[in-house]
């Protein structure tokens, strides 16, 4: 009977050792793939992956010899949900970039991908929307319809077009001007509804070339917290395009500061400022660091 009894304790500590040695294994596993932001199955990174990837671009107009090189060796990754702002001096080929992830141009040399895509895949594919520095709205039609516009172009059904435009309208506070015509309304509205049409096929990128450039300077600064916004809520990657220094602070995750012509990448900074930002943003002594490091590497200081 005790030998039966010393058995069974000896085969019980024998169970529990191995269970133990069993969930310290499964720890261990455990601790590990949360080490690389792993937990069952998911990935948290540190960063989100890059959504654009621009390597070694080049871009040259014109003949070889007589040409105009634009970019030389532009290499720059761009995060998917960023803010991200490139700013340079005239000239410097900011735009040109921006319609080469557009395919609106071919790069000369180097390659650029789009989730995964070549510009032209990702343009079909209707990733990216386009806001260029002027709204550039039909005269003749209304609001609704000047949004919808891209859905008529590819064919959507009406009721869907004008579901999306109430959505839009919604999302830009326009809703009681959907009837009314590009000039019965402000230059800053204006360009507010040239960003919903350009979210109307609900775009993963929106490339914005100098939207507020014409602006004066408070209309600038409301559209500019309005389209911070929109940013959050629409859940788009933004490649913004400035030649103002705190407009690029006060809105963007990071600012890419380009060099004078043939352009290039001089120096990419991160701008960890809190969110949301407002005006009181501004107070902020790290937005005049920021202020400061921007204007450096443009030279300015």
């Amino acid at each position: 009977m005790q030998s039966r009894s010393r058995q069974l304790q000896s085969g019980g500590k024998k169970e529990i050792a191995k269970r133990l040695s069993a969930l310290s294994r499964a720890s261990a596993s455990l601790r590990a793939r949360l080490s690389r932001r792993e937990y069952f199955g998911i990935f948290f990174l540190e960063k989100p992956s890059p959504l654009i990837e621009i390597e070694s671009v080049s871009k040259r107009y014109g003949a070889p010899r007589d040409g105009v090189l634009a970019l030389s060796d532009v290499s720059l990754s761009v995060r998917a949900g960023e803010f991200l702002s490139l700013i340079g001096p005239s000239g410097c080929g900011k735009s040109t970039l921006l319609k080469l992830i557009g395919d609106l141009l071919t790069p000369s040399a180097g390659r650029i991908t789009i989730a995964g895509k070549s510009p032209d895949a990702a343009r079909r594919a209707r990733d990216c929307g386009i806001v260029f520095q002027s709204p550039t709205l039909m005269e003749w039609r209304n609001i609704a319809q000047n949004i919808t516009l891209p859905l008529e172009i590819i064919g959507a059904p009406l009721p869907e077009r004008r579901a999306r435009a109430d959505e839009l309208l919604d999302l830009i506070r326009l809703r009681d001007f959907a009837a009314r015509y590009p000039h019965e309304l402000s230059a800053g509205m204006q360009m507010q509804v040239a960003i919903a049409r350009a979210l109307a096929y609900r775009p993963a990128i929106l490339l914005m070339d100098e939207p507020f450039g014409a602006l004066d300077e408070m209309t600038r600064e409301r559209l500019g917290r309005e389209l911070l916004d929109l940013w959050t809520r629409a859940r788009v990657t933004i490649v913004f395009v400035t030649h103002s220094v705190p407009e690029a602070v006060r809105l963007s995750d990071r600012v890419a500061v380009m060099s004078p012509r043939p352009g290039r990448i001089e120096r990419i900074v991160e701008i960890d400022l809190p969110r949301p930002r407002s005006a009181a943003t501004r107070d902020l002594p790290r937005y005049w660091e920021l202020l400061r490091q921007v204007r450096a590497a443009l030279g300015l200081e």
